[in-house]
C-alpha cells in the first residue's frame, strides 16, 4: 500500500540531492538539466546556479556554501515515461567537487582527482562535525566497460582529499551515525549497505574478509539497487532503493525495520525536515517529482544544517 504523498514539485529533470532552508524551500539538483534549483514552498521554482555536467548530492559546509558532488553527466533515455541514465555523457566533462554560493550562483571547483587519479564519477557527500567530508565517487559505465568506484574523505579548503576504500562496485548513498563512529555507503549495483569503523575524521577501519574492508550490513532481498540515504535519529539508516522504488529502512546492527513503497521505481533520495525532523522529502526522478510524507521516527540532523533552531 503506497503512502499518501504531498507533491512539492514536478517537471524536474531528474531531482536528486534535496537540501532543506530555512524559509521552507528545498533546494535539489536536476541532473538532467545541469543545475540545482530552488523550490518555494508554493512549488515555484527558481534556478540558483548552473555547475553543468551532472550535479548530483548535495550539502551545506561550515562556510555556509553548498558542496555539489558533479558526475560530469550521464546519458539519457526513456523507458515507459521514466527518465533514466544509461552511463557516461557523450559531452562528459569530467567528476568533481564544487562549491556553490547559492545567493550569487558562483560555481568553484574544489577537486578533480586524487593521488593522480581522476574523480570519475562523485555523487554523494555528508560533513562531519569537524567540517570535513565524506563522499563517494559512483564512476562512469560505458557500452564495454565501468569503472570501480570508491569512498573519499576530503577538507573544504582544498588541502586534503583522500581515497579511504578502493575498489567498490558503484558506491552511491553516504551517511554518519549519529554519534559519528560509523559511516556508511550504499552500492547501487550490488544493492549491499556497507558500514565502516570511525578512527578519528577522515581515518576508517578496514577489516576481512570482503576486499573492500566493510562490514555488511545488509544486501538485496530480490533484485534491487540502492541509491542515496538519510540516517534517521535513533540511527536507522533509510536508504532509497530502484526497481523496488521506496524506501529501505535498516537497522544499524543490519536488521530490516521497514519498507516504504514509492510510486515510482527510480526513487533515489531521501531528506529530513519540519521542525521536529519527521517530515521526509523524497526524490522520485524517473518521473521528475520531489514529494513528502510524514515519517514515523525523526531524523538526524545533519552537521551545517542551515535550518538547525
Amino acid at each position: 500500500m503506497l503512502p499518501v504523498l504531498t507533491e512539492i514539485a514536478s517537471d524536474l529533470g531528474f531531482p536528486e540531492g534535496p537540501v532543506m532552508l530555512p524559509d521552507g524551500s528545498i533546494l535539489v539538483v536536476e541532473i538532467a538539466k545541469g543545475c540545482v534549483s530552488s523550490i518555494d514552498p508554493k512549488g515555484h521554482k527558481t534556478i540558483v546556479a548552473t555547475p553543468g555536467g551532472g550535479p548530483n548530492g548535495a550539502a551545506f559546509g561550515p562556510d555556509g556554501y553548498l558542496y555539489i558532488c558533479n558526475s560530469g553527466g550521464f546519458a539519457w533515455t526513456t523507458v515507459d515515461g521514466l527518465l533514466i541514465p544509461s552511463g557516461q555523457a557523450s559531452d562528459y566533462s569530467g567528476g568533481r567537487i564544487e562549491r556553490i554560493d547559492i545567493e550569487t550562483g558562483k560555481v568553484e571547483t574544489l577537486y578533480t582527482s586524487c593521488g593522480g587519479f581522476p574523480l570519475k564519477g562523485p555523487n554523494d557527500i555528508v560533513f562531519d562535525r569537524d567540517g570535513g567530508f565524506y563522499f563517494t565517487d559512483h564512476g562512469k559505465s560505458r557500452p564495454r566497460d565501468v569503472d570501480f568506484g570508491g569512498l573519499y574523505y576530503a577538507k573544504t579548503d582544498g588541502s586534503l582529499i583522500s581515497a579511504l576504500v578502493h575498489p567498490m562496485i558503484m558506491p552511491n548513498g553516504v551517511g554518519l551515525a549519529p554519534d559519528e563512529k560509523t559511516i556508511y555507503v550504499a552500492e547501487t549495483r550490488t544493492g549491499h549497505l556497507w558500514a565502516f569503523d570511525i578512527l578519528a575524521p577522515g581515518v576508517i577501519v578496514k577489516q576481512p574478509p570482503h576486499e573492500n574492508g566493510g562490514r555488511h550490513l545488509s544486501g538485496p532481498a530480490g533484485y534491487t539497487s540502492f541509491d542515496s540515504l538519510a540516517v534517521e535519529r535513533d540511527g536507522n539508516i533509510c536508504v532509497a532503493s530502484l526497481v523496488l522504488g521506496g524506501i529501505n529502512v535498516i537497522a544499524p546492527d543490519g536488521k530490516f525495520v521497514e519498507f516504504v513503497a514509492m510510486p515510482d521505481p527510480i526513487c533515489t533520495n531521501i531528506c529530513f525536515g519540519g521542525a521536529d525532523l519527521k517530515t521526509a522529502y523524497i526524490t522520485l526522478s524517473g518521473t521528475g517529482k520531489i514529494v513528502s510524507m510524514p515519517w514515523a521516527r525523526p531524523g538526524h540532523r545533519l552537521n551545517f544544517d542551515p535550518c538547525s533552531p
